[in-house]
């Protein structure tokens, strides 16, 4: 389970998958739009705060093991993986989740250990190549 509750000032304390990088993230329900917050050093991350259900969701739709696919903003994301979602057409809102422009990739990075944490999701933890699937 999650370590802390999701607020600014009890964030939600995770790994990335790998295990090579500690961040944390929390809910700003009083943005427009309302965002999950991930800090990762002196960098901060801004996602539409409906990505956790969203993913969520599309994970239980591909029914299996997604490929996670991490990539910066200015990299073209692997087809069919989780950063490739996150910034496809045909999500829920239409286009990146990342709310910060030049700061908006990293989706798969981010996204699925804290889908981990809050018991939606299992995550390989491999060196590399990690996958996600619903539970």
């Amino acid at each position: 389970m999650a370590e802390g509750t999701g607020t600014a000032s009890d964030p939600w304390h995770l790994t990335t998958a790998p295990g090579s990088s500690r961040y944390t993230m929390h809910a700003d329900r009083e943005a427009d739009p309302p965002a999950l917050v991930c800090q990762v050093g002196s960098t901060t991350l801004r996602y539409h705060l409906s990505a956790i259900e969203d993913l969520h969701g599309w994970l239980v739709q591909q029914g299996d093991w997604v490929d996670l696919g991490a990539a910066d903003e200015k990299k073209e994301p692997a087809p069919g993986t989780v950063e490739a979602w996150g910034r496809a057409a045909d999500n829920p809102v239409g286009g990146w989740y990342g709310l910060r422009k030049g700061y908006r990739g990293r989706f798969g990075m981010y996204l699925p250990p804290l889908l981990e944490a809050l018991g939606m999701a299992e995550l390989t933890h491999d060196a590399r190549n990690n996958r996600i699937r619903a539970i």
